[in-house]
């Protein structure tokens, strides 16, 4: 059994924080949602060092600010703008996939509704 994310009401609906979506991402928009892609190569992660759990979307960010710190060493303040975009990113990514959560509680609510007006 995965870990319980959000709020109690995501128990009422089975869902847990390594659950896959169940519905069509495209569904309710309209508007064609793009899929998000890593950017960093997964060759370059590792040549980097950078551990598993560090590899997301944002591992781009990650890999700049460590060549920053690499290349600035005693003197890693200068860095402070690489840091910032990384740290940045990982919050937008945070609050994103906080949004896709929200919305698969939603959808799943929203269809335990449905099936039971029926």
């Amino acid at each position: 059994m995965g870990q319980i994310l959000g709020s109690y009401n995501a128990r009422n609906v089975d869902l847990y924080m390594d659950d896959k979506p169940t519905f069509d991402p495209q569904a309710g928009f309209p508007f064609e949602r793009k899929q998000r892609e890593m950017i960093a190569k997964e060759e370059d992660l590792i040549s980097a060092k950078i551990p598993p759990s560090k590899r997301d979307y944002c591992a781009h960010f990650l890999l700049e600010y460590q060549v920053c710190r690499y290349k600035n060493m005693p003197m890693v303040y200068k860095c402070a703008h690489e840091k910032h975009n990384y740290l940045n990113c990982e919050q937008q990514d945070y609050v994103l996939r906080m949004k896709e959560f929200e919305r698969e509680r939603r959808l799943r609510l929203r269809e335990q509704r449905l099936v039971g007006a029926a």
